[in-house]
């Protein structure tokens, strides 16, 4: 921020902070923050913490400062239960999502979409003071080329059953706030930390094992943000006085080539005594465009092949431009890239996950 912007002007927490998917890799770390686990750090906050659980999830993890709600997003009769037995000042953090679909592409629209229609509808109801609806780079899709940033007036252009279904939420969050409700948006591209489910788990195992396939020459650019950072994102964005149904791109200054992403990852496991092979596992470019046809003509059979999905955005630019974040917010990324992957090893290793 220059010497002659005007300071964002923040606001008080509320009397009650509810997160949905409080039980996931990215709601786990914000009720964490929040209900300082154990200790006060800086998003700790003196009232109360109330996180949706599904009915059959383990919340065993959770912090048990932590009021536990069970219901699902896709049932809106649930979600009232959110909202029962206070009276004071309530934010919602709608972190809810599906990524990678367990059992039908039908997840994406059910949960991502009308499932924040559900969240905004219930919110809106009871009143809430601010809801910040927890985005994703793919409603926006890839860059036009490895010089491009992705700006905060960026048109849809959604990437695929996922991208589409994130941009119908971000629409359910525009109509909400037509109809008087408060609530803005972070967008997140790739984020990383503790608390990550298996798949990061493999990304490490590979590059541990020299078999991270890295498409052409590895020169495609990545955004990315340590999960504390995007706690600092959303934290911000709930208490900062701004006009609603505006969005910013929450992610480390700078992006990074895939390239230096699995130096640096291979760099960390070595700093927590891991041998690493050298990765010498290169694909030409082309096979990211093979994967992205398979999964683009699985996914509309109604079938969702994460190998194939995974790997056909691999040589493909996702990077974003955080200065309007900067600006609004005050947001400003304190964990760089080789802290946050070794932070994530360390505890990797602590919770006895073998790399």
């Amino acid at each position: 921020m220059n010497d002659d912007a005007v300071a964002p002007t923040t606001i008080d927490p509320p009397d009650l902070t509810i997160v949905t998917g409080a039980a996931g890799w990215l709601g786990t770390g914000l009720v964490t923050a929040l209900t300082g686990a154990g200790h006060a750090g800086p998003y700790h906050r003196p009232g109360a913490v109330r996180g949706l659980v599904r009915p059959d999830e383990d919340s065993r993890h959770l912090p048990e400062q932590v009021e536990l709600v069970r219901g699902d997003v896709t049932d809106p009769d649930s979600l009232d239960d959110l909202f029962a037995g206070h009276s004071g000042t309530v934010d919602v953090i709608h972190t809810a999502g599906v990524i990678h679909p367990a059992t039908s592409m039908d997840e994406f629209d059910e949960v991502n979409h009308r499932g924040t229609a559900n969240v905004m509808d219930a919110a809106h109801r009871h009143g809430v003071r601010r809801v910040v609806h927890v985005s994703s780079n793919s409603p926006f899709g890839t860059n036009g080329d490895r010089t491009d940033r992705f700006g905060n007036d960026e048109p849809y252009h959604p990437y695929l059953g996922y991208g589409r279904s994130k941009m119908d939420a971000e629409l359910a969050v525009l109509r909400a706030v037509d109809a008087g409700l408060n609530a803005v948006m972070v967008r997140p591209p790739w984020f990383y930390g503790p608390h990550q489910p298996a798949r990061q788990t493999t990304f490490f195992t590979m590059v541990k094992n020299g078999r991270f396939p890295i498409l052409g020459d590895g020169g495609q650019m990545r955004s990315m943000t340590y999960i504390d950072n995007l706690v600092q994102g959303i934290v911000r964005a709930e208490l900062t006085a701004t006009d609603p149904g505006q969005g910013w791109w929450i992610a480390d200054a700078e992006p990074y080539t895939v390239n230096e992403i699995v130096a640096t990852v291979g760099d960390a496991l070595r700093a927590e005594g891991i041998e690493v092979k050298p990765n010498r596992f290169r694909l030409p470019d082309i096979a990211g465009t093979v994967a992205e046809k398979i999964d683009t003509v699985a996914q509309a059979a109604g079938r969702y092949i994460t190998q194939f999905h995974v790997l056909g955005e691999m040589n493909k630019t996702i990077a974003v431009d955080i200065s309007a974040a900067r600006r609004d917010l005050g947001y400003e990324p304190q964990v760089a890239l080789p802290e946050g992957m070794r932070n994530s090893i360390r505890w990797c290793l602590d919770q006895g996950i073998e790399l």
